[in-house]
């Protein structure tokens, strides 16, 4: 309890209890975004926010996650480039005029934005970039901050304009949605043990609620010493089996991503069917807050314990190679990984 000023009608001091403590433990192995990854860690955030304070988010992948290239974004990318060849042809006309974002010209067509930006923009960049690993200390990250990672303007054209390296720059854009990106080595159950860790570690620091984004049952171990801690358990999966019977509430990772939670779901002894809400003989209590007892939802679905990115969905396009397009990009040594606009 936090002490406040006194009470003005009985002269004692009021308290107002401590906003809980919530941690987001995110196994990207298993449950990578299946839409825009910025949405869903905007979305997985809001979630955290019904039990109280999001302290931390962190997610936890090996390289193959990064360098992955999912059926959704390539068909993105070729139905864009069909669009862009028939705007030059001629066969399709732009309503309005292309606009950089970064200095105003307009262009025509997509193609020649696209030229604009790689031919000024880009290679301003490049001259910055060079500039800075010419300086060291201080002056180095005061450099950096103005020129490079503060050009909010060059990094959201960026998104839009240039092509990443490999992937779909996945954790750059989680890390621009705040959160922690850890890559680990490329071994067996490699990102589960470090996600173990992190667990063991979140049990001891004062958390009150502990979020895992997993259908992985090698978990179940490490939720229940969470539990055993008196620690809060949500579990967003897609199979609420294992897993999500260990936890206080189980949520759906696609209804998360999406951002249909509502405090409808979180409802004590209510589950969703296909027709809505059904209740399993509680009366039904609404949550405002952090619920003292939370009952999950049920499924009878198997599952198949398999990393995500082993579907058959290929970790690198050649369709999409346009030549010299791997000119559009500037590395820096002090940026992680896919991190290729900042």
């Amino acid at each position: 309890m936090v002490p406040t000023t006194p009470n003005s009608q009985t002269g004692t001091p009021s308290f107002i209890p401590k906003p809980k403590k919530v941690v987001i433990l995110w196994d990207l192995d298993n449950k990578p975004p299946r839409g825009p990854p910025f949405n869903a860690a905007t979305s997985l955030k809001t979630l955290a926010t019904h039990f109280g304070e999001l302290t931390d988010i962190s997610a936890y992948a090996n390289r193959h996650a990064f360098i992955h290239l999912p059926h959704w974004v390539a068909d993105q990318r070729r139905q864009q480039r069909k669009h862009d060849i028939l705007e030059k042809q001629g066969v399709i006309t732009p309503t309005e005029m292309y606009i950089c974002s970064v200095c105003g010209r307009k262009c025509k067509t997509n193609v020649e934005l696209k030229k604009h930006f790689k031919t000024l923009h880009v290679k301003e960049r490049e001259k910055k970039m060079n500039r800075m690993r010419m300086l060291k200390g201080k002056k180095r990250q005061r450099f950096k901050e103005r020129f490079i990672s503060g050009n909010h303007k060059y990094m959201e054209a960026a998104r839009s304009l240039i092509l990443p390296k490999t992937g779909y720059g996945l954790a750059g854009e989680l890390r621009r949605a705040g959160v922690f990106v850890r890559t680990v080595e490329d071994k067996p159950q490699a990102a589960d043990w470090a996600l173990k860790r992190q667990m063991m570690h979140v049990i001891g620091c004062g958390v009150d609620w502990v979020v895992l984004v997993s259908d992985d049952s090698d978990f179940v171990e490490v939720l229940r010493r969470a539990k055993g801690a008196s620690l809060g358990t949500v579990v967003v999966g897609d199979w609420d089996r294992a897993l999500g019977r260990e936890a206080d509430l189980w949520v759906s990772w696609s209804r998360v991503e999406n951002g249909e939670i509502t405090e409808e779901d979180l409802v004590v002894g209510r589950r969703r069917s296909d027709e809505g809400f059904v209740d399993e003989g509680y009366d039904g209590v609404f949550v405002d807050g952090v619920l003292d007892e939370l009952v999950g939802k049920r499924s009878d679905f198997n599952q198949s314990k398999v990393s995500a990115f082993s579907e058959g969905e290929e970790e690198n396009d050649e369709e999409f190679d346009e030549g010299d397009e791997s000119d559009y990009f500037s590395d820096s040594e002090d940026d992680g990984e896919d991190d290729w606009y900042t």
